[in-house]
């Protein structure tokens, strides 16, 4: 049952856990430990501008306020920085966190600094011991094909799949760069390149830009995986629309068979970009707007995105994943689930029952019901709403939720005044206030 929004001001107030003078970034990941004891996030722009210049991962324990960093490797910031490691999120099934890994100070000479198109996933022991395992290999060589299962690029926000098989990510190439954003995955594999201890392959085939034809895909982002293994990865495409002139942008789902092979997937060369493996399809949902980060509900029957309001506002609405806003059938077809007064400001997360949505909007965080029945649509808010004093501090800014596997805790950024060790208040690189990690403890019916 819903309670009020009262009584959830009154009683379950905003906790704030982190206090350090620096950025607690949890940057829309998974970023509860297995058990829900920890939280990792990066620190990007607390001594420069963005992920290249986030020195560290790290986790705090929710009960005690104590931040342990994880991983801290050689580092040079500024304009040209190196490595920058970033993007962090817990594995469901193991204590291992993954990260992206910019190119360590050793190869920078060969590599360059920290770039979109030059970067990797990597994982590390989610116990302060800074064991740091390979997950991707990055080969640029333009003489020879790609080696098989790496890759000529940089990954990015890779994402587990709820069985902890596979890691889903976006990917940029380095070699043809005439090529936008799209997605792939990797698993473990025997054959994965050394020392990688995985296997890279495209999910999502894109064309050059500005070359596509109707129907074809220039860009694939904002992508999350639907089903627990990792065989339904849904995303946002940019699309050209049917005059062949402008661009649509809409949900997609790739899908997988179930013995897919992913050695059976082309790594490319310097005149060819890579293809995926046999079997995989792209599906598409909407030909209307959609936008965010999409997220596919616990069961993967559902996939919550943001789409345009009759107003034009951004709202939640849902899909069957197996749906189509053109299909026959009315309950295949996608529904609006939040009619919030000042739109929905980031992508949804699901609650882990499937019968609630969390959003951020007007600054505040709040909690939609999407179970069926008389209470679906209602929302109710956690937090204060409309606070946020939008100067160059940011003072109040809320952003960046994620719930917990068992459904008791939202966490999420809000930037508010810090002192360093010297009781001075401090900023962060922007200017800022330093972007610290609070909670909300949740009461028994939203969990129950």
């Amino acid at each position: 049952m819903l309670v009020s929004v009262e009584t959830l001001a009154e009683q379950y107030a905003e906790r704030q856990i982190t206090f350090s003078a620096k950025n607690h970034c949890l940057d829309n990941n998974d970023n509860f430990s297995r058990d829900d004891r920890f939280l990792c996030y990066d620190t990007r722009d607390t001594v420069g501008s963005g992920i290249g210049n986030s020195q560290t991962i790290e986790m705090v324990e929710i009960a005690t306020g104590e931040e342990t960093v994880l991983y801290r490797p050689r580092s040079i910031v500024g304009e040209d920085a190196a490595p920058g490691v970033a993007a962090a999120s817990f594995s469901p099934v193991e204590n291992k966190v993954v990260l992206i890994h910019g190119p360590p100070l050793s190869e920078v000479a060969a590599r360059g600094y920290y770039a979109k198109p030059n970067r990797v996933g990597a994982e590390v022991v989610g116990d302060g011991s800074q064991k740091l395992t390979w997950l991707d290999l990055r080969d640029t060589e333009t003489s020879r094909p790609t080696t098989r299962g790496a890759h000529r690029g940089g990954t990015h926000r890779h994402e587990y799949s709820r069985d902890g098989n596979r890691i889903g990510f976006t990917y940029d190439d380095a070699l043809l760069r005439d090529y936008d954003r799209t997605v792939g995955y990797m698993e473990s594999n025997p054959d994965a390149p050394a020392p990688a201890a995985a296997y890279f392959a495209l999910l999502v085939p894109v064309v050059p830009l500005g070359r596509s034809k109707p129907g074809e895909i220039e860009k694939a982002w904002g992508d999350s995986w639907v089903d627990e293994h990792g065989l339904m990865r849904a995303f946002i495409g940019k699309v050209r629309a049917q005059d062949g002139v402008d661009y649509e942008q809409s949900l997609f789902v790739v899908d997988m068979p179930a013995d897919v092979d992913i050695t059976t997937a082309d790594s490319g060369s310097a005149t060819r970009f890579p293809s995926p493996p046999a079997g995989v399809r792209v599906r598409r949902l909407t030909r209307g707007f959609a936008d965010g980060i999409v997220r596919g509900s616990p069961d993967g029957s559902r996939i919550a995105y943001l789409g345009h309001a009759p107003d034009g506002s951004a709202q939640v609405f849902v899909i069957p994943s197996d749906g189509s806003d053109r299909d026959p059938g009315f309950d295949k077809r996608p529904v609006q689930v939040t009619a919030l007064a000042h739109g929905a400001d980031s992508g949804p997360r699901w609650h882990p029952s499937g019968d609630w949505i969390a959003c951020m909007s007007n600054n505040g965080v709040a909690v939609t019901c999407v179970e069926a029945g008389p209470l679906f649509g209602k929302t109710v808010f956690l937090t204060p709403q409309g606070d946020l004093d939008d100067t160059v501090r940011k003072t109040n800014l809320r952003d960046a939720l994620v719930w917990s596997h068992d459904g008791r805790t939202i966490a999420y950024n809000r930037r508010v005044p810090t002192a360093d060790e010297s009781g001075t208040r401090a900023f962060d690189w922007t200017g800022a206030d330093f972007a610290q990690i609070f909670l909300i403890e949740l009461p028994a019916e939203y969990y129950e």
